[in-house]
């Protein structure tokens, strides 16, 4: 018997090339992702190298000594002023707080401390530290020249000049974190109170 309405069966070449295309494109994602896991991804490249400029740059307390790590100490010391304590008046060349003060008109905080707070104390035995160090931190500036280095920082957040100031090539931050008045800078703000 003939059949005349029956056609031959011809592929869609449409669905053909779509197919071939497809099995092209995955066996390159294969070839791809086999090549994967022979490098070292580039983050933990980053990662280790970035821990590797870290450890070399922690004092021996293990904190990040900024002052350190990216200040240059001045050749020698070149700075000087008489320092009294702030008052509500005209700030020039005064103390504010442990860790602050004003020098030649330009508010300066102490980059590589950290003191207690006195505005305002969170208990008394801070205000009690925080006194001492304000009280003490113009005795030490007013006790000779001394210089002020940049970090990898100019200013804070409050427009404040991060400074590290040293006498002889000797951190007075340091002086203050020897007397028990101030911790040494590591990134965060610590409590003064018992049980902070």
């Amino acid at each position: 018997m003939a059949q005349r309405n029956v056609l031959p069966f011809r592929k869609n070449r449409k669905v053909a090339n779509d197919r071939l295309r497809t099995n092209a494109s995955q066996s390159a994602l294969r070839r791809h992702h086999s090549h994967r896991g022979r490098g070292i991804p580039t983050a933990i490249v980053w990662a280790v190298v970035i821990a590797a400029a870290g450890w070399l740059y922690l004092d021996r307390d293990g904190h990040l000594d900024s002052a350190a790590a990216f200040v240059k100490a001045p050749a020698h010391d070149a700075l000087s002023a008489s320092f009294a304590l702030c008052s509500d008046g005209h700030r020039t060349n005064c103390v504010v707080d442990g860790d602050t003060f004003w020098f030649n008109g330009q508010k300066i905080r102490i980059a590589d401390i950290d003191t207690p707070e006195l505005s305002p104390p969170r208990c008394e035995a801070e205000r009690i530290k925080g006194e001492a160090a304000k009280s003490r931190l113009p005795v030490l500036l007013n006790a000779g020249k001394f210089s002020l280095s940049t970090g990898f920082r100019d200013e804070d957040k409050y427009g404040r000049k991060l400074r590290t100031v040293s006498r002889a090539g000797h951190s007075l931050g340091d002086v203050l974190v020897q007397e028990g008045l101030a911790r040494s800078w590591n990134g965060a703000r610590h409590g003064w109170c018992q049980g902070q």
